[in-house]
């Protein structure tokens, strides 16, 4: 049970949960507000009254009596029937989908097992059926990589929400393990929702997670394993007193979820925040513990952002600002910066800021204001298709890894059709791009290069408006790295003619048109998971534009406008501008596996992720073609293309796992 010091109300001004930016940035000022005693009939009237709330939900409950009936509290869920509408988070629409697509009022593409059996991806994590959603409390623990996430057991769409759990010894081949958690408390009886791992100084594990109570109530709860001696780490028990934490005065009782791994402050305690929002800024909240049982409710938020709506899946973590090594999330000083990510329950977009943490009293400020977390202009982790991540410290090979949701952009009928819905990204390293100092630079982690076969290399002269077929075998599982260089005479050519309209400033991927669209300096990339004819591609290119101040500007896009001619997909042309320093080449690398493609353009600093599902691009007739669809510039394409190995991931089998474990 939380102490009551978490439990009592935010009252006026001090202790306002929108605190002034001035308070915020004060090291001093928790410090002098804690020395303030709480006054006032009103407030400590308020408080009694939510303890007794508090006392009276624990006491109507004996862990064994759930009730299946949620009493809709709120206008918003009164409109919808959707399960998980009800419960407080999202879920797929067919209608949003079609709505999207533009062709609402169409019959459904016919799909045809066959097709949809070539969707399954064969080196990304996914379950041997059904649905998957977030990434859930990633660690390393006795020579095992622990995954666990969130997962329905008993359908291809959300709902019945536990924890899958699955092991590696190299963070790609995968066996899947027993359910680690399922929902048979009154405290997590709509879901054993998104959660993180801490490891105590003893070397022990505690796991903090969200459940949603048989009222659809969002709480903290508490978790551990039931044997630390066993490295798969089999079963885990949930502490008597869960749960640990409820939705403190002002927080509403559907807005308050995924709680992040710990960190150590400086006076000693464990620090965690948890996403929420108060009317439409997005926020932060910040509890500080000794034990994870017991909690104090820091006054200040860590961080806070109006107009972007509900905060989910909040990270917070340190980065160097001069090694490439990840840091433990503890870790502080001058040469760290700070990383707060969140995910943005309004448009399902991950966003993240680099800026400076207080530990004295718990926040952080951007280093840039104007691109703050969750703003129009603000960093992203992946400008396509990336949802719900979360990072962990891999103290096995000193490094920050970075998993993520990848769902689906079809239809939910196609995914029932299948029988599964949604996959995880390759796992990502991440670190502070320290040429920029600006921003974040992600790399699939470099055990996925054990799946590489046979090669090829090519260096291929591009001239305006060409498409080169690219000689590979079946092209449904590559790895590609390439280099781009725009001839000189082609850049001095269009710098110095006046006729050439600037557009750096108004051009976007999305607006563009796609890649079909030419410009002076591009589009120029690849086209994957092409048939012959290029009826289906996806275009992953790059766009240098002309500036009014006669300077470069380079976008990264992927166009899936044309992936596929099913109708009941969602085809949105992806992308984002992305640095490249003098004396840089244009580089990208592109994962490609069936329905999903992984694109990382200048070593990571711009990422895109997209699902695609072609209906004649498929099998062998799947092919590759390198392009350069500018009006005047020649590009020289320099690239390796890897076919991929499957990474065979394997169902349970006890004895099996338990072998490779003494290995």
């Amino acid at each position: 049970m939380a102490i009551s010091d978490a439990l009592l109300p935010i009252s006026a001004r001090k202790e306002d949960p929108l605190l002034s930016d001035e308070s915020r940035s004060d090291p001093n000022a928790e410090t002098r507000r804690r020395k303030r005693p709480v006054k006032g009939f009103f407030a400590v009237s308020f408080g009694l009254l939510f303890i007794a709330f508090y006392v009276a939900l624990i006491a109507t409950h004996d862990g064994s009596r759930r009730s299946n009936d949620v009493k809709i509290e709120d206008d918003e869920t009164a409109t919808t029937s959707s399960p998980a509408r009800l419960a407080g988070v999202s879920e797929k629409s067919n209608d949003q989908l079609w709505k999207l697509s533009g062709e609402r009022n169409t019959v459904a593409f016919a799909w045809n097992n066959s097709v949809l059996s070539w969707q399954r991806t064969a080196f990304h994590f996914q379950p041997e059926q059904n649905w998957m959603n977030d990434p859930n409390g990633p660690l390393f623990y006795k020579g095992w990589y622990h995954f666990f996430y969130q997962y329905n057991p008993n359908a291809a769409v959300w709902g019945d929400i536990v924890w899958g759990h699955a092991v590696s010894k190299d963070l790609i081949h995968w066996v899947h393990l027993p359910i680690a958690m399922v929902a048979d408390q009154w405290y997590d009886a709509n879901g054993v929702w998104t959660g993180s791992a801490t490891f105590l100084d003893d070397g022990s594990i505690v796991m903090l997670y969200t459940g949603s109570t048989d009222k659809s109530v969002q709480v903290q709860n508490l978790a551990y394993p039931e044997d630390l001696n066993d490295p798969l780490l089999l079963k885990w028990v949930k502490y008597s007193g869960n749960p640990v934490l409820v939705p403190p005065p002002g927080i509403l009782p559907k807005d308050f979820r995924d709680p992040t791994t710990a960190w150590k402050t400086s006076d000693g305690k464990w620090r965690i925040t948890i996403g929420s929002k108060i009317n439409k800024t997005g926020i932060s909240l910040v509890y500080d513990t000794t034990d994870f049982k017991t909690y104090e409710k820091h006054d200040t938020l860590l961080h806070k952002v109006p107009n972007t709506g509900m905060w989910e899946c909040v990270d917070f973590y340190p980065v160097s600002k001069t090694a490439v090594n990840g840091l433990d999330t503890s870790v502080n000083g001058p040469d760290v910066k700070h990383i707060v990510k969140a995910s943005m329950d309004d448009t399902r977009f991950d966003h993240y800021a680099v800026g400076t943490y207080f530990d004295s009293n718990g926040t952080w400020i951007p280093d840039d204001p104007t691109v703050d977390v969750g703003m129009s202009a603000s960093l992203r982790y992946d400008y396509g298709k990336f949802y719900a991540s979360k990072t962990f410290y891999d103290q096995n090979k000193g490094r920050r890894i970075l998993w993520s949701w990848i769902g689906e952009s079809d239809s939910e009928a196609a995914d029932v059709q299948k029988g599964w819905s949604s996959l995880q990204g390759i796992p990502r390293t991440v670190v502070l791009d320290t040429k920029t100092g600006k921003n974040l630079v992600q790399w699939p982690v470099e055990e996925i290069e054990s799946l590489r076969l046979n090669s090829k290399q090519f260096d291929i002269e591009v001239g305006p408006g060409s498409v080169v077929p690219v000689d590979v075998d079946s092209a449904a599982q590559l790895d590609i790295e390439a280099e781009f260089e725009i001839k000189k005479e082609s850049l001095d050519k269009i710098l110095g003619d006046a006729s050439v309209v600037a557009e750096a400033e108004e051009f976007s991927c999305q607006k563009s048109g796609g890649s079909t669209v030419r410009g002076a300096l591009g589009p120029f990339g690849f086209s994957v998971l092409a048939d012959k004819s290029l009826s289906e591609q996806t275009p992953i290119y790059f766009y240098v534009a002309k500036g009014k101040d006669s300077k470069l500007k380079t976008f990264f896009c992927t166009d899936t406008s044309r992936s596929t001619f099913a109708n009941d997909v969602v085809k949105p042309i992806y992308g984002s501008s992305v640095p490249v320093l003098k004396g840089e080449k244009l580089t990208m690398r592109i994962l490609v596996d069936h329905s999903i493609v992984e694109g990382f353009a200048q070593g990571g600093r711009t990422c895109i992720t997209s699902r695609v599902y072609p209906t004649k691009a498929i099998y062998g007739a799947a092919k590759l073609f390198v392009f350069n669809n500018a009006i005047d510039a020649t590009v020289t394409a320099s690239f390796k293309v890897w076919q991929m190995n499957s990474a065979f991931i394997h169902p349970y089998y006890e004895e099996a796992v338990r072998a490779l474990s003494r290995t």
